[in-house]
Parts: C-alpha cells; structure tokens; sequence
C-alpha cells in the first residue's frame, strides 16, 4: 500500500495549503467560525470550534482518496458533519464536486457570495496531487485497500489555529502553544482489528518562508504492519540522566501531576495544546510520553501518531485498562488504543471518544515507570 501511503502525503499537504489560505483570509476567518451543538460537541472546552477548513480538508481527502482507492469509500471517517451554516442561515452540504468551478459555487453559497474566497479554496481542493513530492520511493507495504480504513483529523487543535499566534519553533525543544500546534492528521486502520498501521501529519505552520510569501509545513509519516515498521522521524537516543520527560494539558487533574512528579526530573512535567501535537512531541523525543487522565481525546487525533509511535517500537494505550493490569505483568497488547470499533452505549462523537484516558510512549520501561507512579492515585 505504499501507493496509498504517497497519496495520502500529497492530500494531507493539499489539505495544509487550505489551511493556510483561510489562514490568510482573516475576515473572513472570521465569519466562519462556528460552534459545535448537540452530540457533536467535545464537552472538553467551553467552545469547540468547526471552520470551513475543517470542513473542505475532511471531505478533499476523503474524495481524492475515494478516487483512487474506491474500496475504501465506505471506511473513510472524520471529525467533521459536512453541514454548515451560511450566514443568510442555510444549511449547505460541502462536497468536493467533479469540476474546479462546480466547486467554487458551492462553496461561494456557504460564503454568502464571495466568489473570490470561494475561487481560491476552490483552486487549492482542485490540485493534482501528484504535483507535491511524497520522497517514499522503493517503499513497500504489504497491505490491502479492503483491509483498512481511515480516520481524518482536518485541523487538531482548532482553538490554536483560530486564535492564530505564531511562534518561533526551537530545536529540540517543546514550544507549548501557537499556530504550530495545528495539524492534519490522517490514520489507517486494520478493519478487522483496529491496529493502526499507516499514519500521516502535517503541519501546515512549522516555519515562515524567509522570503516572506508565507507558512511552509512539514509532513511526518509511519508505517507498521507486521515485520514493517518504518517512520520518517529517527528513533531519538535515550537520555542517561535526569527523570523521564511528560507532556500534560494545561487542566490535568492535580493528583496526576503529583503523581508524575515521583519519576520525573525538575521541570520534566511539561505542558502543550493539542492532542496531535502532544504526541507529536513524544514521536520527536521532546518528551517521553503524554499522559492524559480524561476521555477528552478521540480516535481522529490519536490513529494518524499512533501509526508513527508503533513505527518507533512505542504505542498509546488505555490508561484506565493499563491500570488494571498486576504491577509486574509484561505490557498487554489488548491495553493498546484500537480504531474500528464505535462504543454502543454512547451517542454522536462520543461514540469515537478514547474514554479511559491515554498515554502515548515510545519505550515500554518508561510507560511501566509511568504506570507505576499512576497506580492506586486515579
């Protein structure tokens, strides 16, 4: 599947340039903003934000996917109702439609007319993929397209992207908050048993273009299926001294940090906004792991970093499962996040909610450690 592996880096880059131009397009950014109600709403935060780019990313992959990869049109999933609202109050249905202009119509109606807006987000979901360089060549992946499905993640951590600040990214070290924070993620999955396999992020706002015509991103990529476990990224050294290294959100409960702090060094508990980008630190070796006690994450933000982390020899497990297991056990397989299954007793997104909390780890005696000093405090 090393095809869809490449197709999917030119979508999710495609999906990254729309990003940027409504980034660009302040006003009506704007105007665009709405708030997720009813099921759909992430009760994590007060207001959970849905953008037109949410919405144009999520259904430009899954129609350039569909196209090449018809199989899959029943397994492609997103974050995203494809329903918005204009500001006359109509509801319109975004689709990718057959032709550039088509398109530009349709989305000139969500915009209230504004045909130039439409023509530019229009031309940008319209883009040959193949004009983007994927650099997989000679990759092999010995999966097949009825076997899998797909989690899309248009923009993870919204909130960052609306409030746009923009900050300079240091190397090697964790920047806890900006426009960086923002990224597309798209997760493959087993069908028959919810491993993740195949992962892509982007990350539309990684550095300014030093001739000043803008953002320039950054792609990561993994793969692992049996006996093939590749990632883009290097596997980082293991530190000789000082505590373990976790990355929290900002609200985790007190008695977690507490916890945490019996295996972490000084200053090692650290803090960051997003889910995708909390566990793009630990794929990066910003950090050892990310811990996170709440149900607050869903199988869109962690399918796409757990491909990468399994990639690397790490994973993202169940906190509350893990938990349950006897304090000398070796690490359950069956503890691992899994992305096939919706659960029965809940409705709307909370469904697809990664209910028992997570940690996201690259070495299996670090999250022992972690679990060691979570035990009996949750």
């Amino acid at each position: 599947m090393a095809d869809l592996l490449r197709l999917l880096l030119r979508v999710a880059e495609k999906a990254a340039n729309v990003a940027r131009i409504c980034r660009q397009e302040a006003p009506l950014f704007q105007l665009l903003v709405q708030e997720k109600t009813g099921e759909d709403k992430n009760k994590k935060f007060v207001q959970d934000f849905k953008t037109l780019a949410d919405v144009v990313i999520q259904e430009l992959i899954r129609h350039d996917v569909r196209a090449q990869f018809p199989e899959l049109a029943g397994f492609i999933h997103g974050e995203e109702s494809n329903k918005f609202e204009n500001g006359l109050g109509e509801s319109v249905t975004v689709t990718v439609c057959s032709t550039e202009e088509e398109t530009a119509k349709l989305l000139a109606t969500v915009l209230d007319g504004d045909q130039t807006a439409a023509s530019l987000l229009a031309r940008a979901v319209h883009q040959d993929p193949s004009t983007i360089e994927a650099g997989t060549h000679g990759l092999t992946v010995p999966l097949k397209p009825s076997e899998l499905g797909v989690w899309i993640d248009p923009i993870d951590a919204t909130s960052q992207y609306i409030e746009g600040r923009e900050e300079v990214l240091e190397e090697g070290r964790l920047s806890p908050s900006g426009l960086h924070c923002a990224l597309v993620l798209i997760g493959v999955y087993l069908r028959s048993t919810g491993e993740p396999v195949m992962g892509v992020i982007n990350q539309p706002f990684n550095n300014k273009d030093p001739t000043g015509t803008g953002w320039r991103g950054k792609h990561y990529w993994g793969v692992s299926s049996g006996s093939t476990n590749i990632c883009s990224e290097s596997r980082p050294g293991v530190r000789s001294e000082g505590g373990l290294s976790v990355v929290l959100s900002s609200n985790e409960k007190q008695s977690v940090k507490e916890a945490l702090t019996s295996v972490c060094g000084p200053d090692k508990l650290m803090y960051a906004s997003g889910a995708g980008y909390k566990v793009l630190c630990v794929i990066q070796g910003l950090a050892d792991a990310y811990v996170l006690s709440e149900g607050s994450t869903f199988k869109w933000d962690s399918c796409a970093p757990h491909a990468l982390l399994r990639a690397l020899g790490g994973g993202v497990v169940d906190l509350a499962l893990s938990l349950q297991q006897s304090e000398s056990g070796a690490q359950d397989p069956r503890t691992e996040l899994t992305y096939h299954q919706p659960r029965a007793d809940r409705l709307g997104a909370d469904r697809w909610a990664n209910h028992g909390g997570l940690v996201a780890y690259r070495d299996v005696s670090q999250l022992h450690s972690i679990m060691g000093a979570l035990r009996g405090k949750l």
